[in-house]
């Protein structure tokens, strides 16, 4: 697989208005501010792995280089075709640690352009889902099946009309393509396979211990369903409520925080300055204009990023212009797509060194962090069996967007990362370790719950199935050892609860978002 790294894009949306954002390494999609409507290791048999092979072995990070990146090659690592071979080290720890839950956030799928590019013909791609046509996966045609019993299933009201499979043979914006789909069958599948030696889930699994949630787009409803039927082949559909985050953000009740749109504002700036600064990209929009005939404003405002690189990732021909009597005119190139690609990577390292983008991702992601490390607290307390009794949801299963993941990554510390490619996910495990003394025996045995602050429970991050823990800003000052093996949920919930806002001068996140 070529190296995969960043595309930045975000449209921000306030009621109604709609500002175009550009963030490094992002391709352009809509962002919602507020809440709107719309190798494999050796292992023992219960999957454990010993503690020298807990070590990520796989580079997540980006390498330093002494020559610019290939564009091109970057690009195709953002398609992430499911055409390889896939490893994932999710489910594996030291010998007897016992895993109590699993909460994963994951960006949808490979999808159709939001945009088209002014006098070119739209890509051609069908958006139906058929066994026959590339990429597929053994699980796809059960998958179809299964769909259509869908009306089983309990709906968020505003989730009741959404299409649960793609299905025009002329894909529409934004819809999920057959590959998207496979993408997250995999995905899912992949997990099935790291955790069905820790029974995390069993069989005969109560409503309340899967919780599914995404926003009111088709492609991430679309996205966490193949995920699951995945995960969960031939889930029983009377069990499954799939709930609504009305924000792309997932910021549920606290979605309202002023400071957040501020540290955008000054992030668009900054781009807006970087772009304008950049005569290479200035002369290529030029000519990209030139050639399809149209103002060079109207070339930028297509975003024509989107419509290219779903050529790329679909491998067809770039644009042409159409012109009147149906013959091609000028066309759109490699080269062209090169350069805007160039100058989002090299955004992405002028972001890094602003560090704008980061407080925005905090404030953008706090509720979400607060919300994934209170459950992890809820469930540890109570232990695994009393978690199981309570019926607490031990799998939860979020279906996002690029401005969803990209965020959470930077407020974890992770802003050197990959940029999340289509069906991106990212892992937090909760683990406790064995009972290390005769103490701690006997108080269970006395029926005593261990308090977190008594140590023994752990977390784990994964992203896009690689370990990513120790390269977190609540982590990475831990050196991973025989005694250290997994990073202490203590540190993580001290994060969340404290350290993190230190970034954005505020004790509190009613104080970093309304501080005038």
């Amino acid at each position: 697989m070529l190296a995969r790294n960043c595309f930045v894009l975000l449209v921000v949306a306030s009621g109604t208005v709609l500002t175009i954002v550009s963030f490094s390494l992002q391709f352009f999609s809509e962002i919602t501010t507020t809440p709107v409507v719309e190798e494999k290791p050796l292992q023992a048999a219960n999957g454990a792995v010993g503690v020298s092979q807990v070590k990520s072995r796989k580079r997540v990070f980006p390498v330093p280089q002494t020559q610019n990146p290939n564009p091109i090659h970057e690009a195709v690592g953002y398609c992430n075709i499911p055409n390889r071979t896939e490893q994932a080290w999710e489910g594996h720890s030291p010998a007897d640690y016992t895993l109590l839950s699993v909460q994963i956030m994951i960006r949808h799928g490979d999808r159709y352009p939001l945009y088209s590019i002014p006098k070119t013909k739209r890509p051609a791609i069908n958006c139906t889902l058929s066994i026959t046509r590339n990429p597929s996966h053994p699980l796809l045609s059960a998958f179809i099946s299964h769909m259509g019993q869908g009306g089983r299933g309990h709906w968020e009201s505003s989730l009741a009309s959404v299409p649960r499979l793609p299905n025009h043979s002329a894909c529409e914006m934004g819809e999920l393509t057959q590959t998207g789909v496979v993408q997250h069958l995999r995905n899912g599948q992949l997990l099935h396979q790291a955790y069905q030696h820790h029974r995390l889930v069993p069989s005969n699994w109560s409503p309340r211990q899967v919780w599914v949630e995404t926003t009111g787009k088709s492609r991430t409803l679309q996205s966490a369903l193949a995920f699951l039927y995945g995960f969960l082949p031939e889930f029983d559909w009377k069990k499954l409520t799939v709930r609504h985050q009305w924000s792309a953000l997932f910021c549920g009740s606290a979605c309202d925080c002023p400071a957040r749109g501020r540290y955008l504002e000054e992030e668009q700036r900054r781009q807006y300055r970087l772009r304008v600064a950049d005569a290479e990209l200035d002369r290529t929009y030029a000519d990209m204009a030139r050639a399809l005939g149209i103002p060079t404003r109207n070339l930028r405002a297509a975003n024509p990023i989107d419509s290219l690189q779903c050529h790329l990732c679909h491998n067809l021909p770039f644009p042409c212009a159409s012109m009147k009597d149906g013959s091609a005119g000028g066309c759109l190139t490699t080269a062209q797509f090169a350069v805007i690609r160039r100058q989002q990577l090299d955004d992405e390292v002028d972001r890094r060194r602003a560090g704008l983008y980061r407080k925005y991702a905090i404030l953008a992601m706090y509720p979400y962090l607060n919300k994934t490390a209170g459950k992890m607290e809820r469930l540890a307390k109570a232990g695994k069996q009393a978690a199981k009794a309570r019926g607490d949801d031990v799998f939860t299963l979020s279906s996002a967007h690029d401005l969803t993941v990209a965020p959470l990554l930077s407020a974890l510390g992770l802003e050197e990362a990959v940029f999340p490619p289509f069906a991106a996910r990212l892992v937090f495990e909760l683990w406790k370790s064995p009972l290390g003394t005769q103490a701690e025996k006997k108080r269970v045995l006395r029926g005593e719950k261990l308090k977190v602050r008594n140590g023994g429970y752990f977390i784990r991050l994964l992203y896009n199935g690689e370990d990513v823990t120790f390269h977190t800003a609540f982590c990475s000052s831990i050196v991973r050892s025989a005694s250290q093996p997994l990073c202490p949920l203590k540190n993580f919930l001290s994060f969340v609860r404290k350290d993190v806002l230190v970034v954005v001068n505020a004790t509190s996140y009613q104080e970093a978002c309304f501080r005038h």
